[in-house]
């Protein structure tokens, strides 16, 4: 089973110990916790004080029953795979050793692993998971739909969410407030003046219906890009199901010449693309 195929079977496949060059379980162990320093690279931004303060006091009442995942980064420091929100629990618990399990992990698919565990869990507020789809299909050099099958998610919700980082900072900040809901934002997307849009939706306290029913007049006036000739579109499918692989035949005006676009997901892909042009 190829590293692909275990994105869309959790951190627990990704971590697996399959592959014993690359991942090595040395079991759980106690480890004080000033020696461990969450992942920079970790995609949650945001942690509630009230949430982290509740497993606080679970964790001083019951302990810590998920150990948290860490690599070794030197002689006697650790750095988070996963579990920085019962990390940062702990130290408020005031616990001053933490079960833990240390892999060892390449730097390369730390920042996959923390991405996989706070998706699959879903920790994220939408603009965090927004920016951990753009951040997996940039790692892992792979669409929006294979993403999508890799994680069990539609195509058309990562495409949504992904849409979300077209909007203003200032609005992303609203949502990941939770002054906004995914709802909102997503009718202000393409929206001149969407930050003043914002704002009044919050102070008039707007439902999704309503901020719909506003923008949709500015939607319907934009302009639709003109529908693909029928007959390229048969023969770009004749020729993706002839080829397995996505295609795009472009005419210029006159129709004379154009281009021909094949897409591929991974370097196998492409590897195969060209051993074909090359016989």
């Amino acid at each position: 089973m190829n590293k692909d195929n275990k994105l869309g079977m959790g951190l627990g496949a990704l971590l697996s110990s399959s592959n014993e060059k690359q991942i090595d379980i040395k079991g759980v162990q106690k480890i004080n916790i000033s020696q461990i320093q969450p992942n920079t690279n970790q995609p949650r931004k945001k942690f509630k004080e009230n949430d982290l303060h509740n497993l606080a006091t679970s964790i001083k009442n019951q302990g810590l029953i998920q150990p948290l995942i860490v690599r070794l980064i030197n002689n006697d420091q650790y750095e988070i795979i996963a579990g920085e929100r019962r990390w940062r629990a702990s130290q408020l618990a005031g616990l001053h050793e933490v079960d833990c399990v240390v892999k060892d992990i390449k730097e390369s698919e730390l920042l996959e692993a923390a991405l996989i565990e706070n998706i699959q869990r879903e920790d994220l507020n939408v603009i965090e998971e927004a920016n951990a789809y753009k951040n997996l299909i940039k790692l892992k050099n792979i669409t929006n739909e294979n993403l999508a099958k890799k994680l069990g998610k539609s195509s058309s919700h990562i495409s949504n969410t992904l849409r979300l980082l077209d909007l203003e900072n200032e609005i992303q900040e609203m949502v990941i407030n939770g002054d906004l809901s995914m709802g909102h934002a997503r009718a202000l997307i393409g929206v001149p003046n969407a930050y003043e849009k914002a704002k009044e939706i919050i102070e008039k306290n707007l439902s999704v219906r309503q901020v719909e029913k506003i923008t949709s007049r500015f939607k319907k006036n934009k302009k639709q890009p003109p529908s693909k000739d029928p007959n390229i579109l048969d023969l770009e499918k004749e020729l993706s199901d002839k080829i397995g692989l996505k295609t795009s035949i472009q005419f210029n005006e006159s129709g004379s010449s154009g281009s021909l676009t094949l897409y591929y997901s991974d370097l196998n892909q492409l590897d195969d693309i060209m051993r074909r042009l090359k016989k």
